[in-house]
């Protein structure tokens, strides 16, 4: 009797440490299993956040890039709007000087006509007339403002206007003979056409 009872003792102890293993088991496993639901639960937070991180990046991003469109557009016109104001005050610039130098012309002209009566070195007046008109003439090259050449030259409409044409065999067809009143050009644009005569 004392032997079963020793035996069942045994047995029940037996019991008792597998029971105590498979419940230590289930306990483990139900621990993984909560760590795994926290897991997936922290990584689908962290997800949602890098997500939302991305979509606020992405409105920044296009905040950013329209501003640069803006503000690339805005440079673009102020550098157009910079170069067409340089160029309407060159232009208006040149429109002045040319109505100035239109004026100071027909000066030159009478310049020309009066000393062309005077023989050079007879009178102290005229010699002073010539310097003044040499000075004059030297101002106006500094300007920019050049005769055209006429005489000898082929005749050409942008920068000389034929008056009168002679019939001359000595000279060949078209070329100017004769030069009436001088022409100017400034800055490469025509003041005044040459006045001539052109042989046919």
């Amino acid at each position: 009797m004392a032997e079963n009872t020793e035996k069942k003792e045994e047995f029940s102890t037996e019991e008792a440490v597998k029971e105590a293993v498979e419940n230590a088991e289930e306990m483990k496993e139900e621990a993984t299993v909560e760590e795994n639901k926290e897991t997936n639960a922290d990584s689908k937070e962290a997800k949602k956040a890098s997500k939302k991180k991305e979509k606020k990046k992405d409105k920044r991003d296009e905040q950013i890039e329209q501003l640069t469109d803006r503000v690339t557009r805005q440079m673009a016109e102020f550098e157009n709007f910079r170069r067409r104001t340089e160029q309407e005050k060159s232009q208006m610039f040149n429109m002045g000087a040319k109505n100035i130098i239109e004026k100071i012309l027909p000066v030159v002209d009478n310049f020309e006509r009066g000393l062309a009566t005077v023989e050079e070195g007879t009178d102290p007046f005229a010699d002073g007339m010539l310097m003044i008109y040499k000075q004059l003439l030297t101002t106006l090259d500094e300007a920019g403002v050049k005769p055209i050449e006429a005489v000898g030259q082929e005749f050409n409409p942008d920068f000389h206007n034929a008056v009168m044409h002679v019939e001359d065999e000595e000279v060949g067809e078209n070329i100017v003979v004769e030069e009436f009143q001088k022409g100017y050009m400034f800055n490469d644009a025509v003041v005044r056409h040459s006045m001539v005569k052109v042989a046919n």
